[in-house]
């Protein structure tokens, strides 16, 4: 029986100790989003992932006051980014007022992504957003005649 070798998901995986800051996560992120071509295919989309990454890491920096482990993979239709901290705590939308200098990491992540998920895992937190990428547009698709 011949296997099917096509690509089916590729991935990254970076430990981010809280020392490191979030920069070193969004330069790292945006790094691989150029490689994928995104940035030249849907530049607003990249923007989009390097803001949630920016919050989620944070989030694993600030309320887990963890080390933060950041893995992205993409399947083809989505790209899974993954933050794992040491906190079993799941992340909670809190509701501030318009004063407020904090607090609405996961509203934005929420508004940004396609979908959002957290789970406990035996050592911490896996909280994961999906973004999908704008369809190819194919020749002759716009509608005109």
């Amino acid at each position: 029986m011949e296997q099917d070798s096509s690509l089916r998901a590729v991935g990254w995986a970076r430990s981010l100790p809280i020392s490191s800051g979030v920069k070193a996560a969004r330069d790292w992120t945006r790094e691989h989003l150029t490689a994928l071509g995104w940035s030249r295919t849907a530049p607003d989309l990249v923007d989009s992932v390097v803001l949630a990454v920016s919050e989620l890491v944070t989030n694993a920096h600030v309320h887990a006051h963890s080390n933060a482990q950041l893995i992205l993979t993409w399947d083809r239709e989505c790209l899974h980014v993954t933050v794992h901290d040491a906190s079993t705590r799941l992340p909670e939308q809190r509701h501030f007022g318009d004063e407020a200098l904090g607090g609405r990491g996961l509203l934005l992540v929420d508004a940004l992504a396609d979908g959002w998920r957290a789970h406990r895992c035996p050592r911490g937190k896996d909280v994961t957003a999906c973004f999908q990428p704008p369809a190819p547009v194919q020749p002759g698709a716009s509608g005109d005649g």
